[in-house]
């Protein structure tokens, strides 16, 4: 265990000894990038000097800070829908430059633009970052014509699906409830609908996302294997916009534009699925029928709003917000069940600007996440919730200094209401009321700073310390967690990077199940349940190949997990009031390497991924304290992605993916005895080594085609997909029937029989902008 992390602080070392040699003096190049046509600032344009590979990104107030060394350069700036702007200047003293960006006229140029995030992410001190828009998301194909930032996402290294159709992230060997998931800084507990086979975020309301897999700023802290942190759409500052699309399972709508005369902006985004129309007057045709059996009612539906407001020339105002729902119901004879689940969130952010070198930004936010179970027959009723509850405040402070500096710090704090499992069971006659369940109130807090330092030409530097705390039931625990990342330039085309990061964990997701369900219930971190902890090196090699056209990427990790949560065989997960004693605690450790080469120029671009991983757990209680691969645990892991151009209107797509079968476990023998006479015989499986076995490698290839229409007005199109293109029954778990003999009845053995969930599915979906 000592090895990998010998290895990295050496790196460091002799990255830091390197420094002195290197060193020559910088001056400060800063200023504000913005939109030419209505001087709206513009957040993560690019800002280079492509022959010295130094590059940024303007961040949310659209600000820029370059050191660079005393002479002659030509600065450029890029965004994704302008002209690259070019400017040659003099370097002798710290000095401001205003940058003015021309909105591209042509789909050309905006493709010419986004090649040049290829240098800016080899120029970047973070690594493990993937960044996506929802411009990119809506090319490719998508189960049901349903665009999915999240899926969209899996096809990225280090990224798995949890199976066939999960919306789910296993990041790294983490879980799906390792993941930090943000909506304008607003916590996400369940970014699912329908099961997990879509998620939340409608890619109307989506500005973009970023995906951070290691090398985590001090910033992010609660969750140990990545960062999702998604940017919500802003309005329209000078005219009404209207943007939406018809599919085969849902439709949506967003309508964005000015409020008064430059001082606040409005966008407002729903969508809806209408299967349940279609299944509803199915079973009123039907319901007269004697052997009919009425199709259970579904549906989801979720609205984003967002309302920017300027106070002045030193203030912002936002307002962000959302509310989404599932919605599961059947009912016949006397016999109702009902399911829904939900997440709600909200909140209100003060940006304020001190100088041109502080800033600060305030924010409040509550999040709700809940989910009930109605049961009804005849005079009884049942009915389950768990839900948690958070109000959060937030401060952070970016502070841009003189030598390469900037500064970022800032706290948190989050009040947490926990209720875990309650139960109540009702009769009419209120013969028979009980109820059970736990309730827990916790506060979590955490302070931060770090600095993003550009030592020289060379060599940046982000590094950072997080302190971070979460009491609960009378128990206060404490923790440092140091990160580090840094970026040394081989050449212009080339650069190593490497990185540390520790996280904590304090709210866990409980599940007896592979599969992460709406029923799964989040927990706090108690005097018994420890909070988890994780330690993560990385080192990376970035280059940029064939004059600019592909970047080619290959990073190398190891992380370890400490206080992972488990199971007892047979655990009782719900309305369990001593739910502690079912809990094991253990270790875990995933390593591997992830290939990546991208091509963002010309008529065809698209994507190669590989990852080559292992992913382990350990228990003192689970095979006699051996280790074994974790159920999304996958050796191989492989997608391609291929967007071309076949003429002005008419584009192709496709996505191919492989990976290795899930490991899970099986009964390898069974044995029978007889303990009541003239029964069936008991049959108790015999189990060997948790998760031993493996499903069949999983492979798919789907194809989209966007067709661009001519409105009168606005614009449009049609996009073609076909889901799982050549009809792989991909296997979704596995399960053992009895074989019989036809006479007797008499057992004779078991057959496994797998269960695969879709086909061959084509969609079609209209999309318009006006």
């Amino acid at each position: 265990m000592r090895s990998p992390l010998y290895l990295f602080f050496l790196l460091v070392f002799f990255l830091f000894s390197a420094v002195p040699a290197l060193a020559q003096p910088t001056y400060t190049l800063s200023g504000y990038v913005r939109n030419s046509a209505n001087n709206e600032v513009l957040l993560g344009a690019t800002v280079a000097v492509p022959a010295l590979n130094i590059g940024t990104i303007t961040d949310e107030k659209g600000f820029y800070s370059l050191q660079l060394p005393k002479g002659t350069h030509t600065l450029q700036a890029t965004y994704v829908g302008f002209d690259t702007l070019s400017r040659t200047l003099t370097v002798t003293a710290a000095q401001r430059m205003n940058l003015l960006l021309e909105p591209a006229t042509t789909t050309l140029q905006e493709v010419e633009v986004q090649a040049s995030t290829l240098q800016q992410r080899l120029n970047d001190t973070r690594m493990s970052v993937e960044t996506l828009t929802s411009q990119e998301a809506k090319l490719l194909p998508a189960l049901f014509g349903e665009v999915d930032l999240v899926k969209t996402l899996q096809l990225k290294p280090g990224v798995q699906s949890g199976g066939e159709g999960s919306s789910g992230l296993y990041v790294r060997g983490g879980g799906p409830d390792q993941n930090l998931v943000l909506l304008d800084e607003a916590l996400v507990y369940n970014p699912s609908h329908l099961f997990g086979f879509f998620s939340v975020f409608n890619p109307d309301a989506v500005k973009s996302v970023e995906l951070y897999k290691g090398g985590f700023p001090a910033q992010y802290g609660g969750r140990l294997s990545s960062v999702v942190d998604v940017a919500m759409q802003d309005g329209n500052q000078e005219q009404l916009g209207i943007t939406g699309g018809l599919g085969l399972i849902s439709s949506r709508l967003t309508v964005d534009g000015p409020i008064g005369k430059d001082k606040a902006n409005f966008v407002v985004s729903g969508r809806r699925t209408y299967i349940d129309l279609f299944t509803r007057q199915l079973n009123r045709l039907m319901e007269d029928k004697e052997d009919y059996n009425p199709i259970p009612d579904y549906y989801f539906y979720d609205l984003n709003g967002k309302v920017s407001y300027k106070l002045g020339d030193r203030d912002n105002l936002y307002v962000s917000g959302y509310y989404g729902n599932d919605i599961f119901g059947f009912s016949d004879a006397g016999f109702k069940f009902g399911f829904n689940w939900g997440n709600r969130m909200a909140t209100l952010r003060w940006r304020h600007k001190f100088s041109d070198r502080l800033y600060a930004t305030t924010s409040l936010g509550t999040t709700v996440y809940q989910y009930t179970i109605k049961n009804t027959i005849d005079a009884f009723s049942l009915r389950l919730t768990s839900n948690i509850r958070d109000y959060t405040f937030t401060t952070d402070f970016d502070l841009y200094l003189s030598g390469g500096h900037s500064i970022k710090f800032g706290a948190m704090g989050t009040r947490h209401h926990f209720t875990v499992g309650r139960l109540n069971f009702e009769a009419d006659d209120e013969s028979q009321n009980f109820g059970a369940g736990n309730n827990y109130d916790a506060t979590q807090f955490g302070a931060y700073l770090s600095d993003d330092y550009q030592v020289n030409a060379r060599l940046s530097l982000n590094y950072g310390l997080r302190l971070s705390g979460f009491n609960n039931s009378g128990k206060t625990y404490f923790a440092l967690e140091p990160r580090l990342s840094a970026k040394y330039a081989l050449s212009e085309s080339a650069s190593v990077k490497a990185s540390y990061a520790d996280m904590m964990q304090y709210v866990h997701l409980l599940s007896n199940s592979g599969a992460s369900l709406p029923t799964d219930i989040w927990y706090p971190s108690t005097p018994f349940v420890r909070p988890q902890r994780s330690r993560q090196v990385a080192l990376g090699y970035s280059k940029v190949l064939g004059r600019g056209k592909y970047l080619f990427t290959n990073e190398v990790y190891y992380k370890w997990m400490h206080h992972q949560i488990d199971f007892r065989d047979g655990a009782n997960l719900f309305v369990n009031d001593s739910l502690e004693n079912e809990f094991l605690f253990g270790k875990g450790q995933s390593y591997g390497s992830e290939f990546y080469l991208e091509k963002m120029k010309g008529k065809t671009t698209g994507w190669i991924g590989y990852t080559l991983s292992w992913t382990y757990r350990r228990f003192d209680e689970i095979n006699e304290g051996r280790r074994f691969p974790t159920r999304y645990d996958r050796r191989h892991d492989l997608s391609l992605v291929l967007l071309r151009q076949l003429g002005k209107r008419l584009q192709l797509t496709g996505a191919f993916t492989y990976g290795t079968g899930n490991a899970y476990s099986v009964p390898v023998a069974r044995f029978a005895f007889q303990d009541v006479e003239g029964r069936d015989p008991t049959v108790v499986p015999i189990f060997t080594d948790r998760n031993s076995f493996r499903l069949a490698a999983a492979h798919r290839l789907d194809l989209g085609l966007v067709y661009k229409l001519r409105p009168k007005r606005g614009q449009a199109d049609l996009t073609f997909s076909v889901y799982n293109v050549y009809n792989r029954r991909n296997p979704y778990f596995v399960y053992f029937d009895q074989v019989k003999e036809e006479e007797t009845g008499a057992i004779l053995g078991f057959q496994a029989k797998q269960v695969s969930l879709f086909p061959t599915i084509p969609s079609v979906t209209y999309n318009f902008k006006f």
